[in-house]
């Protein structure tokens, strides 16, 4: 897996990645169906950042929201679970 995202991230991986990004947007936009979800929106999205560079600043703000709001949600449940 690693290996293959260092490959996506290189710049000649361009060919895959605009296709594969507009394909899971595409399917997360048909989230309805079994099979595809939601979850393929924001990665087709992240995938596209990578080449569209207006995408990029609300595409990191984004990730950093993100992953502020995780950091802080596992430190409220070791708390809780601390005090338990």
């Amino acid at each position: 897996m690693a290996r293959t995202l260092a490959w996506l991230r290189e710049p000649r991986a361009t060919w895959v990645r605009v296709p594969a990004g507009l394909l899971l947007i595409l399917g997360g936009l048909f989230s309805f169906l079994p099979v595809l979800g939601i979850w393929m929106l924001p990665l087709g999205l992240v995938l596209l950042a990578y080449d569209v560079p207006f995408l990029r600043p609300p595409i990191n703000r984004a990730l950093v929201r993100g992953e502020r709001r995780w950091k802080e949600w596992k430190r409220r449940r070791r708390a809780a679970s601390s005090s338990s």
